[in-house]
């Protein structure tokens, strides 16, 4: 683990003035950009892009999860770009960032950048090696550290595991981060649902919806596994709704626990909400777009090994 050592505001507003002009970042591959898909619904004409970053505490006596959702939407003469974070300490959720600003059209919309009380810290050949949130007196640093692991999924896709340093206050804590991006566009179905848990220092998982969830028949999901020093990929899964909660607000039904399995894959396990923080959109209904950050906890069995598992799960319906 690389020591955390949080730098001057005056310095984190130097490197993050670095970003807008950066085209790399610390995946290997190229930016998604808004040539690759083409999309002619009238909501947007381009691709929705995601990049998150997930913070989870692996070592302490209190749990700590703090995401970071970055997300651009291209239209014909403008960028939509959203940033929000959120705070969890023992199951109470804080949001601390909420940013929605337009930028010009540009050949590389996924590329992040800094606005209002987001900074992004950016080091050698472009890599993206933190993010920090700034509103005096308050400060929040995430510092992203070794590369753990990677890969590649069906729709471009791109997922890393990272060590990484959290300084709230006067507080530093250690964990790992999930550094995913993706995008999705109204001309093909909307990727789904995704889940980051962790088990300590020993397991993390990754899971994801190939589409959005749909009760009556649930999508596939794939899985992205380190176990140890082990990588593990899992083509197919089911992750099933157990039971679910009403949410009036948006009109629709939110899961509360799963139950995971393979036919192909030594898994099983089942996963309950222990705490949410719930999004309502806009819209002419009857029913609304809904985000729901779900703090999960549970256990997954791996080839007959068992292991107590907690995280976040995010639930979106557009």
């Amino acid at each position: 683990m690389k020591q955390f050592i949080p730098i001057l505001p005056l310095i984190f507003s130097v490197l993050a003035s670095l970003s807008g002009c950066s085209q790399k970042d610390r995946f290997p591959d190229r930016d998604l950009s808004d040539d690759q898909l083409t999309v002619t619904e009238t909501e947007f004409t381009g691709p929705s892009h995601e990049r998150n970053f997930v913070f989870l505490s692996t070592a302490g006596d209190t749990s700590l999860t703090v995401p970071w959702l970055l997300e651009t939407t291209p239209d014909s003469n403008v960028v939509f770009r959203e940033a929000r974070g959120w705070i969890s300490r023992e199951s109470i959720w804080e949001p601390f960032l909420a940013e929605q600003w337009e930028t010009p059209p540009t050949r590389y919309p996924a590329r992040i950048l800094p606005h209002g009380t987001l900074r992004i810290v950016v080091g050698d050949r472009g890599i993206v090696d933190g993010l920090i949130y700034i509103q005096e007196p308050r400060i929040l640093e995430l510092a992203l550290g070794t590369l753990l692991s990677q890969w590649a999924g069906p729709r471009e896709e791109r997922l890393q595991l990272l060590e990484a340093s959290i300084y709230v206050g006067q507080e530093t804590r250690n964990g790992v981060v999930l550094d995913m991006a993706r995008l999705s566009s109204t001309e093909i179905q909307p990727l789904g649902d995704w889940a980051f848990l962790t088990s300590g220092d020993s397991l993390q998982v990754i899971v994801q919806g190939d589409m959005e969830h749909n009760v009556e028949s649930p999508p596939n999901y794939r899985g992205w596994v380190r176990l140890g020093t082990e990588e593990l990929h899992w083509p197919s899964l089911m992750i099933r709704w157990t039971s679910t909660s009403a949410h009036q607000p948006a009109r629709r039904d939110l899961p509360i626990s799963w139950a995971i399995s393979s036919t192909s894959e030594p898994i099983d396990g089942n996963l309950e909400v222990s705490a949410s923080e719930i999004i309502t959109g806009t819209g002419a209904g009857p029913v609304l777009p809904v985000q729901a950050l779900l703090e999960v906890a549970g256990d997954i069995s791996i080839d007959g090994r068992s292991f107590p598992v907690r995280g976040l799960f995010n639930h979106r319906r557009r």
